[in-house]
C-alpha cells in the first residue's frame, strides 16, 4: 500500500484480550470480587450505597485520562466494578476483525462511544488473493451505530465493503459527524460521497485513501456547503473520474481550517498551483498528476510554481506526484529541507533525478519511491537523510523474474547512513546474509523489518547459502522487533531462530520460505505474543497447523494460502477449537504448475483463513468459502 497517512496503514497490535470485551474479559471479572464493595457484613450496609457511588465516581474521572487500548484492556479485567466503568467511559472503540464480535454486543456494552474504527478482509486482500464478495459489510454495522449512537463524530473503516446506502444511513444518522475516513473499502460511489458532502455540515475529515470509488457521474464536490466549511482534511487521490476544478478550487478558498489536501491525477499541475495560491497554511499536500496541464503543451506562459511552494511554509508532507514529469521537480526544491514525510512511490524516476531533492531533505523522517532510484538514489537518501525512521521502496516491475534495480548496496548504504531507522519495506531481486547482518548490527531500534526478495526461493546471490543466518541477525540483535516479514531461500534454522529470538513479535509474514512443518511448529511455540500470521507458497502442512493449537486462541488471526494444507488436517482444527472459526476458501483461478505435491488434491485446501470470534461463524459466507 502507499498512502502518506502511514500511522493509519499500520495495525496498533492488540495484546490477547479482545478490545471488546472477549468470554475471557468477563469470566476474569466475574471470578474476582466486586473491588466497589467494601467487604464488610451487614453493619456496612448504611453507607455502602454512598461509598460506592464516591469510588464509582473517582474511577470514572480516572479511566479518562486513560486513552490507550491495551491499558483499557487491562483495566476492564480487575473486577467487575472496573469492567462496567471502563465501558462507560470509553468513547474511541477500535475492532480488529469485523466478524470477531457482533454489533449487537458491541452495542450493549459500549453505549458512550464517539469514534469507531472497523477492520475488515485481511492483508491479502490487497492482492487478489480472495473472492471479491468474500464479506467484510459495513451495512449490519451502520445500521446497529445509527439506533445506538446518535452522538457518533468518527468512522474509520478499514477494507470494508460499504455502498452508497450505507454511507447515506451515516450521513442521516449523526447530525454532529466530523470524520470519514475510508481506507482501501470498495462497493460504494461518487453518489455516496456526494450523500455525505451535503448532509454532514460540521465534516472535518474526508479522506479516501486507496478505496475503489465507482464513478457515478456526480459532482460530488459541488456538494459541501456553499458557506464557510470545517474541512481539516481532503484526500481522493484514488477517486478515478474527472472532478469540477472549479468547484474544487472554491471548496478549498472557503475552508480556512484546510491543511491537508490529496487530490486526484486528474488535477494538473497548474491547477495545483491555483490550489496553493488559495490554501498556503497546508501542512500535508498530494499533488495529482505533477504535469502539465493541456493548455500549457499549447504554449500559454507557465506560473512560477516554485513560488507557490515556497508560499506554503508549513508544508511537512509531500505526495502524490501521479503522471509526473520529472521537470517539475524542482518546484519543490523551496519546501524540501522542511519536508518530514515525502512519498514518491508513484513517481518512476531515476537516480539522477532524485538526488538535487533528496539532498535538501535534512529533516525527512518518512520516505516512500519506487526502486527505479536504484541502489545509487538510496545511498543519496543515505548520505542526507540522517533523521529517517521509514523507509518503503517498491518494485515499479513486480514480476519475479525481473532484474531489479536495487540490490544489497543500496540497502547496506541505508543501513550505515540511517541508522535511526525504526521501519523497512524493501523489494529487490537479491540481497545477501553479510547486509542484512550489518542492518541488523547498524538499525538496532527496528520494530518493522519487512524484506520482500521477489522471486521463489533466492538464495544469498553472492554465497548460494540460505538467509537464514540474516535474519536471524535481525530477530538476535532488533530488540524491538514487532513486525517481520521474511522471504528468500530460508530452512527451518530461520524459523528456530525467530522461535528462540523473536519474543515480541506480534505480526509475521511468510513467503516461498521453510523445508518443513518443523519451521512453523518453532515460531508457533517459541512466539507467545504472535497475533497475525500471515504464510503463502511454503511447504507447511497438517503437522504444522495442529502446532499451535495451544496458541490460535491467543491470535486475531492465521491465514495460510497454496502451502500443503488438507481439509482434515483444518477440520480437526476446528473440532479442537470450536471458538475458532475456521474458513476455507477454494481458488478456482490457480495454475496446475504451482498445485503442492500431495496425494488427494481433492483433499486440498488452497486457502485458509482462521480467526477468533465471539459470535461463531458468520452467515453471509459466499459459495466459494465453507466455514467447517
Amino acid at each position: 500500500m502507499r498512502v502518506e497517512q502511514v500511522e493509519m496503514s499500520q495495525d496498533n497490535d492488540r495484546p490477547p484480550t479482545l478490545d471488546l470485551g472477549s468470554d475471557a474479559a468477563a469470566a476474569a471479572a466475574n471470578k474476582t470480587r466486586n473491588c466497589s464493595g467494601g467487604g464488610g457484613g451487614s453493619d456496612d450496609v448504611g453507607g455502602c450505597g454512598t461509598a460506592e457511588n464516591v469510588l464509582h465516581n473517582v474511577l470514572e474521572n480516572v479511566l479518562h485520562f486513560l486513552t490507550s487500548r491495551q491499558d483499557r484492556n487491562a483495566a476492564s479485567l480487575v473486577c467487575k466494578s472496573w469492567y462496567r466503568v471502563e465501558a462507560l467511559t470509553r468513547s474511541d472503540l477500535f475492532i480488529g476483525n469485523c466478524y470477531a464480535v457482533s454489533p449487537r454486543r458491541v452495542m450493549s456494552r459500549f453505549n458512550r462511544v464517539r469514534s469507531v474504527t472497523i477492520k475488515g478482509k485481511p492483508r491479502f486482500a490487497d492482492f487478489n488473493m480472495m473472492p471479491p464478495d468474500w464479506g467484510a459489510h459495513f451495512s449490519p454495522w451502520v445500521a446497529s451505530m445509527a439506533k445506538s449512537y446518535p452522538w457518533l463524530e468518527k468512522i474509520y473503516l478499514k477494507r470494508m465493503s460499504v455502498t452508497d446506502d450505507d454511507l447515506a444511513l451515516l450521513a442521516e444518522s449523526f447530525p454532529a459527524f466530523k470524520e470519514l475516513v475510508l481506507f482501501c473499502c470498495e462497493g460504494f460511489g461518487t453518489s455516496g460521497v456526494a450523500v455525505v458532502a451535503s448532509r454532514c455540515r460540521q465534516l472535518r475529515v474526508l479522506d479516501l485513501i486507496e478505496s475503489d470509488v465507482t464513478d457515478d457521474e456526480v459532482d460530488w464536490i459541488s456538494c459541501f456547503p456553499e458557506k464557510e466549511t470545517c474541512l481539516e482534511s481532503l484526500i481522493f487521490d484514488c477517486v478515478e473520474c474527472l472532478i469540477n476544478f472549479e468547484a474544487l478550487e472554491m471548496l478549498v478558498s472557503r475552508s480556512p481550517s484546510l491543511k491537508k489536501l490529496g487530490v486526484n491525477r486528474h488535477v494538473s499541475i497548474a491547477q495545483l498551483y491555483r490550489l496553493m495560491i488559495q490554501a498556503p497554511h497546508l501542512t500535508h499536500l498530494g499533488t495529482g498528476s505533477f504535469s502539465n496541464s493541456e493548455a500549457m503543451v499549447n504554449g500559454e506562459l507557465e506560473p512560477d510554481y516554485g513560488s507557490a511552494f515556497a508560499a506554503c511554509k508549513s508544508l511537512l508532507c509531500l505526495s502524490g506526484f501521479k503522471d509526473i514529469l520529472p521537470d517539475y521537480l524542482p518546484c519543490i526544491y523551496p519546501v524540501c529541507a522542511n519536508l518530514t514525510t515525502l512519498n514518491l512511490s508513484y513517481a518512476n524516476i531515476t537516480a539522477e533525478q532524485l538526488k538535487p531533492v533528496i539532498s535538501h531533505c535534512h529533516k525527512l523522517q518518512t520516505f516512500w519511491a519506487l526502486d527505479s532510484i536504484s541502489d545509487e538514489g538510496l545511498q543519496a537518501v543515505a548520505s542526507s537523510c540522517k533523521e529517517l525512521r521509514e523507509l518503503r521502496v517498491f518494485p515499479a516491475d513486480a514480476r519475479e523474474d525481473g532484474e531489479g534495480p536495487i540490490s544489497e548496496v543500496g540497502f547496506q548504504a541505508i543501513s550505515e547512513g540511517c541508522r535511526r531507522l525504526q521501519y523497512i519495506l524493501y523489494f529487490c531481486q537479491r540481497m545477501t546474509n553479510a547486509a542484512v547482518v550489518a542492518m541488523s548490527q547498524n538499525c538496532q531500534d527496528l520494530v518493522v523489518f519487512r524484506l520482500c526478495i521477489m522471486g521463489r526461493h533466492q538464495p544469498d546471490h553472492k554465497t548460494g547459502e540460505p538467509m537464514d543466518e540474516g535474519f536471524g541477525a535481525i530477530v538476535i540483535n532488533c530488540k524491538k522487533l514487532t513486525r517481520l516479514a521474511i522471504s528468500g531461500l530460508l530452512t527451518d534454522r530461520a524459523f528456530s531462530y525467530i522461535g528462540k529470538y523473536g519474543k515480541l513479535v506480534r505480526t509475521l509474514s511468510v513467503a516461498f520460505a521453510g523445508n518443513s512443518d518443523l519451521g512453523l511448529k518453532y515460531v508457533l511455540e517459541g512466539c507467545h505474543r504472535l497475533q497475525k500470521l500471515e504464510i503463502r507458497d511454503s511447504p507447511f502442512g497438517d503437522a504444522a497447523l495442529r502446532s499451535g493449537l495451544h496458541h490460535y486462541y491467543n491470535m486475531r488471526f492465521l491465514w495460510m494460502s497454496d502451502c500443503k494444507l488438507s481439509r482434515y488436517g483444518c477440520q480437526e482444527v476446528a473440532r479442537a477449537l470450536p471458538h475458532l472459526v475456521v474458513e476455507v476458501m477454494r481458488n478456482d483461478n490457480q495454475e496446475s504448475d504451482h498445485l503442492p505435491q500431495m496425494g488427494d488434491l481433492e483433499n486440498y485446501v488452497p486457502v485458509l483463513y482462521m480467526y477468533r470470534s465471539l459470535e461463531g461463524p458468520r452467515d453471509d459466507a459466499p459459495a466459494c468459502v465453507d466455514i467447517l
